[in-house]
């Protein structure tokens, strides 16, 4: 039996509203500046270790112009735990500089300045963009990518396409919360280790296989 694309997309859709009807951000923060910082602490690192240095970090700096002034050195001990510190201080740093001298201390709200700030690439800027300014996004990383392979939503050899790919077939409406119902399921029924078909609603119906279009 061949399954339709379109008939695939709405009962993905109708699953998720379903299960995940409110989706609050992950990400504990007050403002977009926060926001921010905390995306670019969560590469490679969960949201869960983010939340718990964020409150340390924010006690010292939750500004542009309060982190432009805290040493690059005091930034990189306290993200220490999120890993990949000296990178990331360096980054949270010059963002913060940049934001001060460039935007007059506020994050700018486009994507090709967002793009500019040291450390934030378009999946970060697209978190931003949606979360803290609800512009329509529809941020894909790896885990999104991964889902949207497995359900046969995209070909993508690279999270590029699969974000194409996947903007093309859900109502741009949806791709915000969409965004984070794909996250919320993946960590509950689709994760990359230790996936199980029985308990995973979506991948028992629609896992990449022949017949499917």
């Amino acid at each position: 039996m061949v399954i339709s694309k379109d008939r695939k997309v709405e009962d993905i859709v109708n699953i998720l509203e379903k299960l995940y009807p409110k989706t609050p951000i992950p990400l504990k923060h007050k403002d977009p500046f926060t926001l921010l910082v905390s995306v670019v602490l969560s590469a490679q690192c969960t949201d869960e270790r983010v939340n718990q240095i964020t409150p340390i970090l924010f006690d010292n700096a939750d500004t542009p112009l309060k982190m432009s002034r805290l040493p690059v050195g005091k930034i990189e001990k306290i993200i220490r735990p999120c890993g990949l510190s000296p990178q990331k201080s360096k980054a949270i740093s010059g963002l913060s500089k940049l934001i001060v001298n460039k935007h007059n201390s506020k994050v700018p709200q486009n994507f090709k300045d967002l793009e500019n700030l040291p450390g934030v690439g378009h999946k970060t800027a697209s978190v931003v963009m949606s979360q803290a300014f609800g512009y329509p996004a529809f941020p894909v990383d790896t885990h999104i990518h991964r889902l949207a392979w497995r359900w046969g939503l995209s070909t993508g050899k690279n999270v590029e396409k699969t974000e194409k790919d996947l903007k093309r077939l859900f109502p741009e409406s949806k791709w915000n919360k969409l965004h984070l119902q794909f996250i919320f399921y993946g960590r509950e029924y689709c994760p990359a280790r230790g996936h199980k078909l029985e308990v995973c609603i979506i991948c028992s119906k629609y896992r990449r296989k022949e017949g499917f279009k």
